[in-house]
Formats: structure tokens, C-alpha cells, sequence
């Protein structure tokens, strides 16, 4: 019998042929050790035959790393899939699937967690009192050694001398804890129980539930989850963002207890090791997780639910560049069951898949407790005349009216650090990444300028390197600034902050989300990351700093992910009894994105989107291809640019192709980035030309990426 073997060199995309030993027990989609070359590789077996090659000499597997396969049927076709959808090599795919403990690779070895425990052997009538504690505790179940010791570790040692309990080894799963159920599930809405109607579980259709904040999308999830449980099959919950893990797997387990695994990419090597195994051993029915856990190994899938749909985060930027939501798509079909995308601001895209009946369209359209928080524009160009800089009247008022009543206040500012660009007066010298071409950002709590793109950190400049003049002006503002103007100006503000580097460190998101809930702050500012899916009672004021910055960045996306954040944002505001109130405030308060999230009319916000889109032949009138072109050396990337552009233009003729340019930013980490867009109808037509492209720079010197749909271009 020979096997064939997908080794883990990524740029070797083909299998090659071993000879199965007799003393192994070999099956598809384990992974082996074998020669190659003169180095020992892992790979995957992806088939078994018996017949053998005989112009070679054929090489025998050493040893086998598994003792039952990691990829199944389903998990081996889906990365053939993944594969021929991204222009990905076939082992690129499968690692990407994989947690690290599991990935081809040598030397990734991670060790299963184990506890000592100890067991009652032998009937004996307990002489102490601390040997009665003991010997009680052992009568319901075995108990872990550290328990015992805590108890009289002398009394344990006696014990197992006389041979009434022994010692064994258990392993224990690294994020194991005991919940209690305590949630039989809330009364619903009519529009909740119309739309759990609607969906069938016994067959695949995409459904797209447009539901406004605070309408009970959660609860329509679980109620299906329970449903898909009861039909003895699994359920798998797509989040966009770790921020919102906490709140919603709090809430899952309130409802499910330990029915649930979790995967996301904070967690340690250790803990996605352990939960992807009680997936495996069908020790838990519900996975929720960010984008990887897409390829979480479930074998009996009745329902796929991706959360906040709308959000870039669903797509990869990097090889392989996929999309979580074309994944769900793919395994929904393969299981023969439904997918539900849920979102208050659903993309354009989807949207228009459900007016086209591609996707089913259901919406709830009003809020749990009937009370959508009234939205104020501010027009920051009046208040900074009145020497307004940060805060407008009104949100100074109204902050101080909520700290008074001792409700809360949320405030979103999409940019972190201190200050956002320091230049000089003089000469206008403004001090940039060395690696990158982009302006660097003061942080106060570390003293450093630094680069978000290459984390690049620098001392701050007190004199001009141009010209010598001290003169050195600081602009813009970031999380950290905001959270010191804040403490400055309202005396009863107790102020959390919560953005990429507040949350850093391992379970920093669910103490600042646990700190607040509890009340211990009241005023919780960040990023983006505070924006969707976190529910406070008594949040009752939203305060959005700089509203219309994000319609600045070029790119044609800029207006819906605008709306898409300011309607998130204000759906934090009033989800409880009291009324919420939002203020945005901004430049250009008369942009078309501002004014719909004023009104929270996402309706008005797509008919003009789509005006401007079809226009300018963007999506959903046409599809989306981006190349990459990126190098060490500026001249050479432009030089194969030219090459490819004039290849697409001698085969493609029916498809826009712009280009080639340099990137929004030219030069990242010292690599310079150029850019190929081709607007296209049909992948079909332009699959081929693509995909001799991706081949021809599979070694080159010049790397070349090819982004379908990508996310910003």
C-alpha cells in the first residue's frame, strides 16, 4: 500500500508517494513523519491506494503523529475548496484550518494538560476529623490532589500509605468550568417568533435577518440553536470581533452551560488545542468563535448563525485571503441546513442578494422595549468658533447630566494613541516610520512614538532632525488623549478605555466589559471594538467623537462602513428601560451616511449607496479583483506590474482593469506595494488568467497576492 503525502512546504503544492510500513496503522487525513530529501517533513495523507510507481523507489513513512485522523472527508474537500476559491496552495489551506497543535509542521508539539486526583479504594472509618472531611468528599466523587492537600496534606499521605485512596493522573481541558444552566430562554416578540417560523432547519438556504439594534437577534439564535440541539445536531456561531466573545458566550452559557466551545485567536496554543479536541470527541454541541472557527471540526452541523455579517473582519487579509461568510455558504450546503446572517446594517452586498432572493430577507424592525435611542448631528465647524475643540456643548451637557444620575456613557473615537501626527512649525518636517510611509503616533503611557502598521518605536522628537527648530506641534487625537481630556473635565468621571492597546493581555476584554457591567466606571471610551454587540442596561448616552472621519479614507466603502459604525455605535444607547440618547458629532454633518444613522433608515442609506455604486461600477454591479504586487525593491515591483497589466489587457477584454498604482500606503515594513483592480462580471471568464499569474510568481522574488472581493483596496 503506498500513501500520498502533502508535505508542509507551502510553496510545494503537490503530493508525493510513500510506502506504508506494515506496523502502521495509516488512514486519510492524519498526519505522518517522513523522509524527504535529507530532512524529515510532516504532512497530511490526503489518499491511500495499492498500487505502486514503479519507475521510482519509493521512500516508507517513519511514523505516524495521530492517533485518529485531524482532517475529515468534509475538512479535506473544503480545503480543496478553500484552495481553488483563493488561489491558495492545497497545505496553506489545511494549515490554515488548523489549530497550532495540529498543523504539519515539525516541532509544534503541545502537551495535554493533566491534574493529579485521588480516588477511595477501600472502605476504612475514618479516626480524624480531617480524614471524615476527606473521606466525605471522596464518597460523591474523586477529587483533585490540591484539593485534598488544602485540606491536611499529611492526613493524605497516611491515607495513601494505608492503601485507602490512590493517586491517579486525569487530563483536564485548559478552559474547563462548571456553569449551572440558569436561563430557560425569554418571552419572545411577535416578529421574533414570525422569524423563527420562517426558517427551516431541515434543508440549506441562506437567510438574512436585518434586525435594528436591540431587536432580539441573540435571542431568535438561541431559540433555533435549542431547537437544532433537540434534532441531536451542532450549531456553529460566527462573531466578528474577541471584544464581543465574553458578553455572548456569558450569555450562551447562561442559556447552554458547557455545551459550548470557544475559538478565537486569543486564546493560548493550549486552550484552542483542548477545545478543538472536545470538538473532535463530540464532547460539546455549540462552537463560537471569530472567523477561523468557520473550520471548527463539527461532523453533524444543523445550523450556521455569522453574527454582525456586515463586518470586514469576516475577511481574511492575508494567504489564504477568504471570506468566513463564502466558508459558511460552502459547509451550510455540504450539511444540507440553514445559515442565518444577522445584522442591523446588513452589507450592501448581501442586502441586494436578499432583494434578488439569492438570500431569504427577514427583519425585525423594532427594538425589544420600543425604544430607539433619539440621534443629535453636531456641526463641529460652529463649536470650535466657540472654542469647542473636543466636546460640543451638548455633549458636555449631557454627559454631566448622565454622571448625575448615575447612568452611563459610552464614547467611540476610532483612533488610538495619544496625539495622531507630530510635525515641526518651521520647515513642516513631520516625523514618519523609517520602514513605512505613514506619520507616526505618540503614546503617553509607554513615552513612544510608534507605527501602527510595523510597530516600529522611536523616543519623541523635542528638535526638528530637518531644521533644528524646537518648534514641534503635536496634532490630532487618539483613545489615550481623549481618556485624559475626559478626566479633566468631568470631575465625576470614573474612565475605562478599550482599544488595541488597552486589551492587549489575555482575558483584558472581559475585565474591562465585567468592570463596567458592574458599574465600577462610567464612562467606557475606545475603537471600533466597543462600537457592536455589547449590551449595558444602563448605558443611556453615546458620544461620538469625529463621526465623519472614516468618509475621508479613499475607498468606496468609506460611506457604508460609516453608517454601518454610527449605527452600531448608537444601538448601545437605551437597551433596557431608559431611554438612550446618542450625539454624533462631525464636519460634514449633511453627508448622506450621517443623516440615515440619524434617522437609523438603513432603507434610504442603500437606495443612495446603490446609486453611486452602479455609477461608478462598483459592488454588487460588479465583482472585485485586487493583485498585489509587493517587493523589497520599488523599481522591480513596478516593472512586473507592468508585465501583468499588459498580460491582463492582450487576454481580458470585456473587464475594467485599472491600474497599475502604488497602494493607499506605498511602503509597508520596508516592502513597497503596488496595485492591479479589475472589475469584472464573471470569475469564470478571468479564473485562468489569474490563476497563470498566481503560478508564475509561486518563487519569485516579487510576491504577488490575488484578493477576490477584498475588503478595502
Amino acid at each position: 500500500m503506498v500513501a500520498e503525502v502533502l508535505v508542509e512546504i507551502e510553496k510545494l503544492d503537490k503530493t508525493f508517494t510513500y510506502l506504508i510500513p506494515s506496523n502502521l496503522n495509516i488512514q486519510i487525513g492524519i498526519r505522518v513523519l517522513v523522509p524527504f530529501g535529507r530532512q524529515k517533513l510532516e504532512g497530511f495523507v490526503v489518499a491511500i491506494k495499492d498500487e505502486i510507481p514503479s519507475e521510482y523507489k519509493l521512500k516508507e513513512i517513519i511514523e505516524v503523529i495521530d492517533d485518529n485522523p485531524i482532517l475529515n472527508n468534509e475538512l479535506l474537500k473544503l480545503g480543496k475548496y478553500l484552495s481553488k476559491k483563493t488561489l491558495c496552495t492545497l497545505t496553506s489551506a489545511y494549515q490554515t484550518m488548523l489549530p497550532s497543535a495540529l498543523k504539519a509542521k515539525v516541532n509544534t508539539k503541545i502537551n495535554k494538560k493533566t491534574v493529579l486526583y485521588i480516588k477511595k479504594i477501600k472502605e476504612y472509618t475514618p479516626v480524624t476529623e480531617k480524614e471524615e472531611i476527606i473521606l466525605n468528599l471522596l464518597s460523591n466523587k474523586d477529587i483533585s490532589l490540591k484539593e485534598a492537600n488544602s485540606i491536611s496534606s499529611y492526613v493524605v499521605n497516611k491515607l495513601i500509605d494505608k492503601g485507602i485512596i490512590e493517586k491517579y493522573e486525569k487530563e483536564v481541558y485548559r478552559l474547563e468550568e462548571d456553569i449551572e444552566k440558569q436561563d430557560e430562554g425569554k418571552k419572545l416578540t411577535e416578529e421574533q417568533k414570525m422569524v423563527i417560523s420562517k426558517i427551516n432547519l431541515n434543508s440549506f438556504k441562506p437567510y438574512l435577518l436585518h434586525g435594528v439594534t436591540g431587536s432580539g437577534k441573540t435571542e431568535v439564535y438561541m431559540q433555533l440553536i435549542k431547537k437544532v440541539i433537540n434534532k441531536n445536531k451542532q450549531a456553529l456561531v460566527l462573531v466578528p470581533e474577541i471584544s464581543l466573545t465574553p458578553q455572548l458566550v456569558e450569555t450562551f452559557k447562561k442559556r447552554f452551560g458547557n455545551d459550548i466551545a470557544i475559538l478565537h485567536s486569543h486564546l493560548s496554543k493550549g486552550e484552542k488545542y483542548d477545545e478543538w479536541r472536545r470538538i473532535v470527541r463530540k464532547e460539546v454541541n455549540i462552537v463560537i468563535g471569530a472567523r477561523s472557527a468557520v473550520f471548527a471540526p463539527l461532523t453533524n452541523v444543523g445550523i450556521i448563525i455569522i453574527d454582525e455579517e456586515h463586518s470586514n473582519t469576516y475577511k481574511q487579509e492575508n494567504n489564504p485571503r477568504y471570506n468566513a461568510i463564502d466558508i459558511g455558504l460552502y459547509r451550510a450546503k455540504f450539511y444540507n441546513c440553514p445559515i442565518v446572517l444577522g445584522s442591523a446594517t446588513p452589507s450592501i452586498e448581501s442586502y441586494t442578494r436578499a432583494k434578488t432572493n439569492i438570500y431569504e430577507l427577514l427583519e425585525m424592525k423594532n427594538r425589544v422595549n420600543n425604544n430607539l435611542p433619539k440621534v443629535t448631528l453636531v456641526d463641529m465647524k460652529e463649536e470650535i468658533r466657540k472654542k469647542n475643540n473636543i466636546f460640543s456643548q451638548l455633549l458636555k451637557d449631557k454627559i454631566n447630566e448622565k454622571l448625575n444620575n448615575n447612568e452611563q456613557v459610552i464614547i467611540l473615537l476610532n483612533r488610538r494613541g495619544y496625539t495622531t501626527i507630530t510635525t515641526c512649525n518651521n520647515c513642516g518636517f513631520t516625523h514618519k516610520c523609517p520602514n513605512c510611509d505613514i506619520p507616526l503616533t505618540y503614546h503617553l503611557k509607554s513615552k513612544k512614538m510608534v507605527c501602527h502598521y510595523c510597530n516600529y518605536e522611536t523616543n519623541k522628537l523635542f528638535k526638528c532632525p530637518n531644521c533644528g527648530s524646537t518648534d514641534i506641534k503635536e496634532r490630532g487625537m487618539g483613545t489615550e488623549k481623549l481618556e485624559e481630556e475626559i478626566t479633566k473635565e468631568f470631575s465625576k468621571a470614573k474612565v475605562v478605555r478599550m482599544d488595541v492597546d488597552t486589551t492587549r493581555t489575555k482575558q483584558a476584554h472581559k475585565k474591562i466589559i465585567t468592570d463596567f457591567e458592574n458599574e465600577k466606571y462610567n464612562i467606557l471610551i475606545g475603537t471600533q471594538m466597543i462600537a457592536k454587540g455589547l449590551d449595558f442596561p444602563k448605558v443611556t448616552l453615546v458620544g461620538v467623537i469625529n463621526g465623519d472621519a472614516t468618509l475621508n479614507i479613499p475607498d468606496f466603502r468609506s460611506g457604508e462602513r460609516t453608517f454601518q459604525l454610527l449605527n452600531q455605535v448608537a444601538g448601545r444607547a437605551g437597551r433596557s428601560s431608559l431611554l438612550g440618547e446618542v450625539i454624533i458629532q462631525g464636519f460634514n454633518t449633511d453627508h448622506y451616511s450621517l443623516i440615515c444613522a440619524k434617522n437609523h433608515d438603513y432603507l434610504s442609506f442603500y437606495n443612495e449607496e446603490m446609486k453611486i455604486r452602479k455609477i461608478l461600477k462598483y459592488p454588487p454591479f460588479y465583482n472585485l479583483c485586487l493583485i498585489k504586487i509587493q517587493g523589497i525593491n520599488a523599481t522591480k515591483c513596478e516593472e512586473e506590474s507592468n508585465k501583468i497589466i499588459t498580460y491582463l489587457r492582450n487576454n481580458l477584454k470585456d473587464e475594467i482593469i485599472l491600474g497599475p498604482t502604488t497602494a493607499m500606503i506605498p511602503k509597508v515594513n520596508n516592502i513597497y506595494h503596488y496595485q492591479i483592480i479589475i472589475k469584472y462580471k464573471d470569475t469564470k471568464k478571468i479564473y485562468q488568467y489569474l490563476k497563470f499569474i498566481n503560478d508564475k510568481y509561486a518563487n519569485n522574488k516579487i510576491t504577488v497576492g490575488i484578493d477576490f472581493n477584498p475588503n478595502k483596496i
